[in-house]
C-alpha cells in the first residue's frame, strides 16, 4: 500500500471489499452469458443482471427501463450528445452547453460542430455558474438539446438544475446533465425529476472501473436513443455488445453501500471539508475557487499565487496524491478551462490545486495534509524572486 495520503476521490475512488465480493461468482462461477437464452448458465447471468438493475433503479428512485449500461461517463456522453443529434436533427442543430462542461462534453460537441451541428457555449461567472438569464436568451426554436453539467468535478459547484429544467423544457427542448460527480455524494431525487438523461460512472463511488450507466427518462421500447453501438441488439437495441454481467452487480452493490448511509456520510465530508479549506487558507494569499453555497460535500479548490503548480505537485506527490484538475486533462499542458472560463488568469489557474476527499479521509489525514502544503508553499515561495518582490499590505 502506498504511504501517500489520498486527496483524489474525484479522479477515482478504491472498490470496496463488498463490491469486490458480489462480483467475483461471475468471473467464474456463474459466467454465462446473459443473452444466451437456452440454457442454465445464461439464465442465472440474466436474472443477475435484471436483480442488479432492479436495485440500482430502486436505490435512485426511477424506472428500471430509464437505464443503459455503457463502459464509463464518457461513452455515456457520447451515446446522449450524439443520439439526441442523431434522433432530433430533423427539428434542429443547435445544442447549448457550457465553457466549464468536462472534456467529454466539449470534446464531443466539438465532433458535432464538425458535422453540422452549431453549438453555443454559455460562459459562466466566477463562482463557476451560468447565468439562467444568458440560457434564456440563447434558446431557439431549433434547440434540440441542454447540456449542463449539475457538480463540477474540479471545483464541485453545483448548477442550478430547477430553473435550467423550466426554461429548457419551456423551449420544448431537451436537457441532459452529467451527473458522474455527484452520485453517492448529494441526493439526486429531485435530479431525476428536472432531466431527461443524466450519466454517471462506477468508479466514483467506489465501484468498478469500465462500466458506466445513461439514465433515459421515456425509455420504453422505441422512444429511447438511436443505437450507439450496433451488434447483437442488447439493451434494447440501444447498446449492443455482450452484457458485462460482473460489472453491473458490482456497480450496483456501490450504489447501494453509497446511498445507504448518504446523509451522515455527506455531513461527514462537510464537516471534513470545511477544515481543510480554512486550514489552507490561512496560507498568505491563497483563494478559493469553490465558493457557492451549493457544491459538492468533498471537494476543495484552492490557488496559490506565486506558485510555480508543476513544482508543487511534484513535490507534494512524495506524500500527498492529489492534482490541479481533472484526470482527464493531466496530459493537457494548458491550464484548467474551467478555471479560464470562471475568469481566473491562467498563472493562478496553473498554480491550483483540487483536493477531493472520501470514505477513508480522515481529520488526521486533514491535519497532516495542511501541514504538508503549507509548508511546501513557503518553499516555493522562498524560492521565487516575485515572492519578494510583491506588493506588500501597508503596515498599519
Amino acid at each position: 500500500m502506498y504511504s501517500q495520503l489520498y486527496f483524489d476521490y474525484n479522479a477515482t475512488t478504491p472498490c470496496l471489499k463488498e463490491v469486490v465480493d458480489s462480483m467475483l461468482p461471475y468471473f467464474n462461477q456463474d459466467f454465462g452469458n446473459p443473452s444466451s437464452s437456452h440454457h442454465p448458465y445464461g439464465w442465472l447471468a440474466k436474472s443477475a443482471v435484471e436483480d442488479a438493475t432492479l436495485a440500482i433503479a430502486q436505490n435512485l428512485g426511477i424506472s428500471p427501463s430509464s437505464l443503459v449500461f455503457t463502459s464509463g461517463a464518457t461513452e455515456s456522453i457520447n451515446m446522449v450528445l450524439k443520439g439526441v443529434a442523431r434522433k432530433m436533427q430533423s427539428k434542429g442543430n443547435h445544442i447549448i452547453t457550457t465553457k466549464s462542461e468536462h472534456k467529454a462534453v466539449l470534446d464531443t460537441c466539438a465532433f458535432l460542430e464538425e458535422n453540422g451541428f452549431e453549438v453555443t457555449y454559455l460562459d459562466v461567472d466566477s463562482k463557476g455558474l451560468i447565468s439562467v438569464e444568458m440560457l434564456s436568451e440563447m434558446l431557439r426554436p431549433e434547440t434540440i438539446l441542454v447540456s449542463i453539467l449539475y457538480a463540477n468535478n474540479e471545483t464541485g459547484t453545483v448548477q442550478p438544475l430547477d430553473e435550467i429544467s423550466r426554461l429548457t423544457h419551456k423551449n420544448g427542448s431537451l436537457l441532459f446533465s452529467d451527473t458522474t460527480q455527484a452520485l453517492g455524494k448529494v441526493d439526486l431525487s429531485k435530479v431525476f425529476q428536472l432531466v431527461d438523461f443524466a450519466c454517471f460512472s462506477a468508479h466514483k463511488v467506489y465501484g468498478p472501473k469500465g462500466i458506466g450507466l445513461v439514465f433515459i427518462k421515456d425509455n420504453e421500447d422505441g422512444n429511447g436513443l438511436p443505437s450507439f453501438i450496433q451488434g447483437g441488439g442488447q439493451q434494447k437495441k440501444q447498446r449492443g455488445g455482450t452484457i458485462n454481467t460482473p460489472l453491473i452487480v458490482g456497480f450496483s452493490k456501490a450504489i447501494a453501500l453509497a446511498i445507504e448511509n448518504i446523509n451522515i456520510e455527506t455531513q461527514r465530508l462537510k464537516t471534513l471539508r470545511n477544515k481543510l479549506e480554512t486550514g489552507l487558507l490561512q496560507i498568505e494569499l491563497a483563494i478559493s475557487n469553490s465558493t457557492t453555497p451549493q457544491r459538492l460535500p468533498n471537494t476543495v479548490h484552492i490557488s496559490f499565487p506565486y506558485v510555480d503548480g508543476a513544482n508543487l505537485l511534484t513535490a507534494l506527490s512524495r506524500q500527498i496524491a492529489v492534482s490541479n484538475g481533472s484526470a482527464c486533462n493531466s496530459a493537457s499542458v494548458e491550464p484548467s478551462h474551467v478555471l479560464t472560463a470562471m475568469g481566473i488568469e491562467r498563472s493562478l489557474a496553473y498554480a491550483s490545486l483540487r483536493l477531493s476527499l472520501g470514505k477513508y479521509s480522515t481529520e488526521n489525514d486533514i491535519e497532516k495534509a495542511i501541514a504538508i502544503i503549507t509548508n511546501e508553499v513557503v518553499k516555493q515561495r522562498d524560492n521565487n524572486i516575485l515572492w519578494d518582490r510583491r506588493e506588500k499590505e501597508p503596515t498599519p
